[in-house]
């Protein structure tokens, strides 16, 4: 699962690029990567902020700021739902309904 894309951090429209994974020790999803540079956002995490809201269209999720790279992004986690909408199920048939 992954997404790259226009997302809002604590009110600064960012794009980011996400991807997670199901952790079999602790049972959770993990989710994370990088928000393109944005001063806005780095300066929250050296002002030493580090827990955020991240929102992707309608779906907003707790998350933690954890660096800023040479580049000036920023490193982002998270642990739980993802902050992407689940992409449509390939596999799934659509049910029929009687007319």
């Amino acid at each position: 699962m992954s997404y790259h894309g226009p997302a809002g951090v604590e009110g600064s429209a960012v794009r980011v690029h996400l991807s997670g994974r199901w952790e079999p020790v602790d049972g959770r999803f993990h989710w994370g990567g990088r928000i393109e540079p944005e001063p806005r956002v780095a300066h929250l995490l050296r002002s030493g902020r580090r827990d955020v809201e991240v929102r992707i269209a309608d779906r907003v999720r707790a998350a933690r700021l954890a660096e800023v790279d040479p580049w000036g992004g920023v490193r982002i986690t998270g642990v739980g739902d993802p902050p992407w909408p689940p992409a449509a199920d390939p596999t799934r048939v659509p049910e029929l309904t009687e007319e």
